[in-house]
C-alpha cells in the first residue's frame, strides 16, 4: 500500500522547477509545465504535439465530463490554463511565445521565437506551487496593490474580472452556489460522474495520476467499494452547501471572469486568464478555489449574469480567494501519455 510520503515524492518530482536557460528549446520541460495547469476535476483534457518551432494544445475527448460539461466549456478552459503556463516556461528557456486558436482542428497553437527580452517571472516561478486550496481561509484583508495586481492579471482579449468581497456580495453567491448545489448534488448522473473522477485512497491517486485526490481534501483512505458506499450517505446537497458557505465567508473575495464572447476561443482566453489570476494569488501567497456551480448549472446562470449587472457579457468562471493553508499537490500522468508523436 502506497504511503502519504510517496505520494508526496511523486507530486514533489512532478513540480520540480527547472533553472534551463541555455538558449535550447526544451519542449519536453515545456509541456511538464503546461501540465501542472488547472483542469475541472483535474481531467488533464489535453494532448501536445511537437513541431519545429512550435507546439499544439489538442482536446482529448475522452476525458471529458458531459454531465459538468455539456458544452466543453470547461474542457477549453483547462487547455487555456496549460497554454498560457507554456507561455510563462517558454519565457524563461529565453522564447517568446504567440498564442492562436485554430478552430478547425480545435487547438491552441503556440509559435516559439528565441527573444533576448524573454525571462523567467514570478508567475513561472509561481507554476509548480499552483493550487486550489479547497479548505477554509483565514479571512484576513489583502491589499489594494495585491488586489488590482490579480485584477490586471485576470484581463484579457474579450476578458475582464470582477472581484466581489463585501458580505452582502458573498452572501448572494453564498445562496446561488447553494442552488447550484441542491440542482447538482439531487442528480443521479451528477454524482455518477463526480465520484468516477475521485480518487478515494493514495494507490488510486498515484496509479491514475489524474482525478480528485482525496488526500488532498483531508479525506480519509479507502478502498473504493467502501468509499462509494459512504460517498452515497455523506455527499449531499446539504452538507455541500454548509461547507461552500463556510469556505466562501472565509475567503477575502470572490473573482468572476465574464467575456463578451461564449464560443470556443473565448473559453480559451478565460483559461489562460484564470491561470494567470492563480499564477499570481500564488506569488502572493493567496490562494484560490473554483465556485462554479451557479455557472455550470444552466437554469442558474441567467440569474446569476443579471445579478452581476451583466450586459452582452458572459459568466464562465468565478473562484474565491484568501489567505490560507498549502495542502497536498494533485498528481499528474506521466508526460508520455500526453504527447503526440507525428
Amino acid at each position: 500500500m502506497a504511503s502519504t510520503q510517496e505520494y508526496d515524492q511523486v507530486a514533489s518530482d512532478m513540480r520540480r522547477s527547472s533553472d534551463q536557460s541555455d538558449g535550447n528549446l526544451n519542449a519536453r520541460e515545456l509541456i511538464r509545465y503546461a501540465t501542472l495547469a488547472a483542469s475541472s476535476h483535474n481531467t488533464q483534457p489535453w494532448k501536445f504535439r511537437i513541431r519545429k518551432d512550435k507546439i499544439t494544445i489538442l482536446p482529448d475527448f475522452l476525458r471529458c465530463c458531459p454531465v459538468v460539461d455539456p458544452d466543453d466549456s470547461h474542457l477549453f478552459k483547462s487547455l487555456g490554463c496549460a497554454a498560457e503556463n507554456l507561455v510563462h516556461a517558454a519565457a524563461a528557456q529565453g522564447f517568446s511565445a504567440e498564442v492562436r486558436f485554430d478552430a478547425d482542428e480545435n487547438g491552441i497553437n503556440i509559435f516559439l521565437k528565441s527573444d533576448v527580452k524573454a525571462c523567467a517571472t514570478d508567475l513561472y516561478r509561481a507554476i509548480p506551487k499552483r493550487q486550489c486550496v479547497k479548505a477554509a481561509y483565514d479571512g484576513s484583508p489583502i491589499g489594494v496593490t495585491e488586489l488590482e495586481k490579480l485584477k490586471r492579471a485576470g484581463e484579457g482579449p474579450f476578458v475582464r474580472t470582477i472581484m466581489l468581497s463585501s458580505d452582502m456580495q458573498k452572501s448572494a453567491v453564498i445562496d446561488y452556489v447553494t442552488r447550484g448545489n441542491i440542482a447538482q448534488l439531487s442528480d443521479r448522473a451528477f454524482r455518477k460522474e463526480l465520484i468516477a473522477w475521485i480518487r478515494f485512497n493514495i494507490g488510486e491517486a498515484m496509479r491514475m495520476g489524474d482525478g480528485l485526490a482525496g488526500r488532498i481534501s483531508g479525506q480519509p483512505a479507502l478502498p473504493r467499494w467502501l468509499a462509494k458506499l459512504i460517498m452515497g450517505v455523506v455527499l449531499t446537497p446539504k452538507g455541500q452547501a454548509d461547507t461552500d458557505a463556510t469556505n466562501i465567508r472565509s475567503s477575502t473575495g470572490i473573482a468572476v471572469f465574464v467575456s463578451s464572447h461564449n464560443n470556443k476561443a473565448a473559453w480559451v482566453e478565460v483559461g489562460r486568464a484564470y491561470e494567470r489570476f492563480a499564477l499570481q494569488a500564488t506569488a502572493l501567497n493567496i490562494c484560490t478555489a473554483f465556485i462554479n456551480q451557479p455557472i455550470e448549472v444552466s437554469e442558474l446562470r441567467p440569474q446569476f449574469e443579471s445579478w452581476l449587472k451583466l450586459e452582452g457579457e458572459y459568466a464562465l468562471l468565478m473562484v474565491r480567494f484568501g489567505h490560507g493553508p498549502v495542502a497536498p499537490f494533485s498528481l499528474r500522468r506521466p508526460i508520455d501519455d500526453v504527447i503526440i508523436e507525428d
